[in-house]
């Protein structure tokens, strides 16, 4: 069950997704109302998986702009919920082991995978300038804000 805030900022969320016909616009009004909506969102971006080329596109985010707009399936923590199929909280990213930089000031990151008729078509990846900033209320929240834009965009989401 969310907290006050985090229910807020998801009824934000909803209104944003109902009110924009184009999945990346209303992709894109959701991940500032995120990102603006908690000090310790610093980043937020989506990943669309190419399943046939297992690479992970860039198609919408919020924040500085990254050099990696792409990500093989495997690499980094984005790479690796592209095969887990799993969330993934990393408190600390200097300890992963295959960890992918987008920002030196990146300190801790949560990424939860997006499914579309039980197949993970992409994540939501979140990155914050602070240590172990992510708690299981912010899980929760980014997993139904996953299931919201599934529910809301549909297979639309695969022609970004």
């Amino acid at each position: 069950m969310l907290t006050t805030k985090y229910s807020l900022i998801l009824e934000k969320v909803i209104i944003a997704l109902n009110a924009n016909n184009n999945p990346s616009k209303g992709l894109e009004a959701s991940f500032n109302i995120l990102r603006e909506g908690f000090d310790h969102y610093d980043w937020v971006g989506f990943y669309f998986a190419d399943h046939k080329a297992k690479i992970l596109h860039l198609k919408v985010f919020s924040g500085i702009p990254t050099e990696h707009t792409t990500i093989p399936f495997g690499k980094g923590i984005c790479g690796q919920v592209a095969i887990s199929n799993k969330n993934f909280m990393a408190p600390n990213v200097q300890e992963q082991d295959n960890y992918i930089s987008c920002n030196i000031n990146v300190k801790s990151e949560l990424v939860v995978p997006l499914f579309l008729e039980e197949k993970n078509i992409g994540q939501i990846d979140i990155d914050s300038n602070t240590l172990s900033s992510f708690s299981e209320q912010d899980e929760l929240l980014l997993e139904d804000c996953c299931e919201l834009i599934s529910k809301t965009y549909g297979s639309s989401l695969l022609s970004l």
